[in-house]
């Protein structure tokens, strides 16, 4: 008893201490960009304006995904503060459930030792570590997808008869994982549950779920928001659930298109350090001995549903051309329960089987630690706005407005602090006929959802000559039109963009000397930096 007792003691201090170096890896970065300066922002805005229903762009309704990562963001944000930090909290929280849930399950199927080392293999795979303290939906949707599926294989495995509480405990995690982000929250556990009874021949305790009390409890939770925001506005279901789910899936003009093969590389790197042993138990032989045993035995069963579940959600997402890094997250807690497979089967020394899985797990330190600071590092040179955000929200007064031309500074509303939406400029009518998958798209199919206010914040540029009174632009700081020649002078040049001020008085009371005067204040305080 008392072994037992200090073998959990230790494990949950292993949760702890990954737990800790996964917040403080979250504290030494700026915000990537675009996702986590748009992310971020809109939960920023969601707590500013009080406005919980429609996440907001620049202002504007923003339908990409559910709200479930605004909301609880606009929550850490009214209690820790805004920042960076903050902004990734609520990821932070959803990679310790998809680690807690990894370590629970284990320890029941396979004991106290195999889970904590499968603990410790996810908490410092580099997957785990960048995108557990990453601003977009991924970790949420990853979690949340990792948790139903570990209860409802969990809640079959009871017996003859599912566990009910179990059950409806799967039915939640899928409602939170459609909040995440959309309907993929119960796709793709129902995939995995679905083939994994098929292959263990337990389809026939399908009919014994909780199925009544289970829908109440995934209507519940899920519904309210889609019920509420599609009678607000009516082409909410078109777009969310048609545009960004079915068209994205079968499209072949959205960004970021791979081979089918890209999760096949992708995967082991995520898995760092553990992609070799990671490889090493996917050769073709250990599959087949896996999979050719009694289908009824229980330690069958376990191992079948951390293939399936690894091979379906592959599967899933390597049919669309368009790929991003994070849709695999939810692959990680069985690839870690394989690679924690590998050391119990390798052949060596107890000894040398320590000294190297210490090595590995000091080696996905040095090298998330390092990551992270490159990162960082390169947004601030080549994307970021931190500086000039910094030094123009010490500067800006209530009543002047700020206007953009060029691209979108996804991260100057957040580091500014900014109480009114950044004007953007372009010429809109050409930018819908010609636009690709990019910001000027999110922007104006946004605006469509509320024209009213989309024709106060997507301008046209006939609006910076004469530079307005009061107002503040910035631009990318290679893209300089001639345009701007003689109504804007450069205030201040930063890492990636510039600041600019009018050339000349525009009104009495908004002279330009004295909007310099304010920035030559700032500097000297140190504001910017």
């Amino acid at each position: 008893m008392n072994t037992a007792h200090t073998g959990r003691r230790t494990s949950w201090l292993v949760f702890a201490a990954l737990m800790a170096v996964l917040l403080l890896l979250a504290a030494w970065r700026p915000l990537a960009l675009p996702d986590e300066g748009r992310y971020g922002e809109i939960g920023r805005w969601m707590l500013q304006s009080g406005d919980f229903l429609a996440p907001r762009l620049d202002g504007l309704p923003f339908f990409h995904k559910p709200p479930l990562l605004h909301w609880l963001q606009s929550g850490a944000y009214a209690i820790l503060g805004v920042s960076a930090w903050s902004a990734r909290f609520i990821p932070a929280l959803h990679a310790g459930l998809m680690l807690l849930g990894l370590y629970l399950s284990v320890r029941h199927v396979e004991g106290e030792t195999r889970a904590r080392q499968a603990m410790l293999v996810l908490g410092s795979s580099l997957g785990f570590l960048i995108g557990g303290q990453y601003v977009n939906h991924d970790m949420l949707v990853a979690a949340w997808i990792g948790t139903a599926i570990w209860c409802m294989g969990a809640a079959f495995m009871h017996g003859e008869r599912p566990d009910t509480r179990l059950a409806l405990l799967g039915f939640a995690s899928c409602a939170f994982g459609v909040l995440s982000k959309g309907l993929i929250g119960i796709v793709l556990p129902g995939m995995v549950i679905l083939a994994w009874l098929l292959y263990t021949g337990q389809t026939r305790k399908m009919l014994a779920l909780p199925w009544l009390r289970g829908l109440a409890v995934f209507a519940a939770i899920a519904l309210p928001w889609f019920v509420l925001g599609q009678h607000k506005y009516p082409e909410l279901f078109n777009y969310l659930i048609i545009g960004q789910h079915f068209a994205r899936y079968t499209g072949q003009t959205f960004n970021n298109q791979w081979p089918f093969w890209f999760y096949l590389v992708v995967l082991p790197a995520l898995m760092f350090p553990w992609g070799l042993p990671f490889l090493a138990w996917l050769r073709p032989r250990l599959f087949k001995t896996a999979m050719a045993q009694d289908r009824r035995d229980s330690a069958v069963q376990w191992s079948s549903l951390l293939w399936i579940w690894l091979g379906v959600i592959l599967l899933f997402f390597s049919l669309p051309k368009s790929k991003i890094v994070g849709y695999i997250l939810p692959v990680l807690p069985p690839a870690a329960c394989l690679v924690a497979r590998t050391w119990r089967d390798w052949r060596a020394s107890e000894p040398l089987k320590t000294r190297v899985f210490g090595a590995l797990l000091i080696a996905s330190l040095v090298l998330s630690g390092v990551a992270n600071h490159v990162a960082g590092q390169h947004t601030l040179r080549k994307h970021s706005s931190r500086d000039v955000a910094l030094l123009l929200g010490c500067a800006l007064q209530p009543d002047e407005r700020v206007y953009a031309l060029g691209a979108y500074p996804y991260d100057l509303p957040f580091y500014a602090q900014l109480r009114q939406p950044v004007l953007m400029v372009e010429d809109w009518p050409t930018v819908r006929r010609t636009s690709g998958d990019n910001w000027r798209r999110e922007l104006f199919e946004a605006g469509d959802f509320e024209p009213a206010v989309a024709s106060t914040v997507l301008l046209q540029p006939s609006v910076l000559t004469p530079a307005p009174a009061g107002a503040w632009l910035v631009t990318p700081r290679d893209h300089a039109p001639q345009s701007l020649q003689g109504a804007w002078q450069s205030a201040y040049q930063g890492q990636a963009w510039t600041l600019w001020i009018a050339a000349k008085a525009s009104a009495p009371e908004s002279p330009p000397a004295a909007q310099q005067e304010r920035l030559a204040r700032c500097q000297q305080q140190g504001q910017h930096q």
